[in-house]
């Protein structure tokens, strides 16, 4: 029976490559000499520090560029409230979102379902595995599923026949 998976995933590698092109513009920027502006990246997500808010959101704005150019969905990083730090700085953080929830998972569930076709949606994990038994059917169901706007960024894998 043919089938295939729905995964949100990002790819490490390609923000990790954002982060750091975004280290060496504001290291080499003239609008950030003397500033204590920094951004990095561990486990909780990316890390962005700036001395004011202004100065955080032309930040924020050249990690969303490097994201961009990297490939990488903005609606895979979900970006915190700006905070005071210490002394006079501000921070923020950008946590990571990979694998598709409990509640996300139902709500794609129930759009699948909707769409009227012979299809099987089961969820898996962090992942929908889709089955049917003609393949024009999850052609289909891809193709709707595209046309939807998601909070979070869809892939279709592991297709098979």
């Amino acid at each position: 029976m043919p089938s295939f998976d729905i995964v949100s995933e990002v790819n490490s590698q390609e923000v990790d490559n954002a982060v750091n092109q975004t280290v060496k513009e504001i290291a080499t920027r003239y609008d950030f000499k003397g500033s204590k502006s920094k951004v990095w990246r561990d486990k909780d997500g990316i890390h962005l520090l700036a001395d004011d808010e202004f100065k955080m959101n032309a930040v924020l704005d050249i990690v969303k560029s490097k994201l961009i150019k990297r490939s990488v969905d903005l609606k895979s990083i979900e970006f915190g409230k700006m905070e005071p730090g210490s002394d006079g700085l501000t921070k923020c953080l950008a946590k990571i979102i990979a694998g598709i929830d409990q509640e996300k998972g139902k709500e794609l569930v129930k759009k699948i379902k909707d769409l009227n076709l012979k299809v099987q949606a089961s969820i898996q994990g962090n992942q929908i595995r889709v089955t049917a038994k003609q393949r024009d059917d999850l052609q289909t169901v891809i193709a709707s599923l595209r046309t939807q706007n998601f909070p979070i960024p869809l892939q279709f894998t592991n297709f098979r026949d």
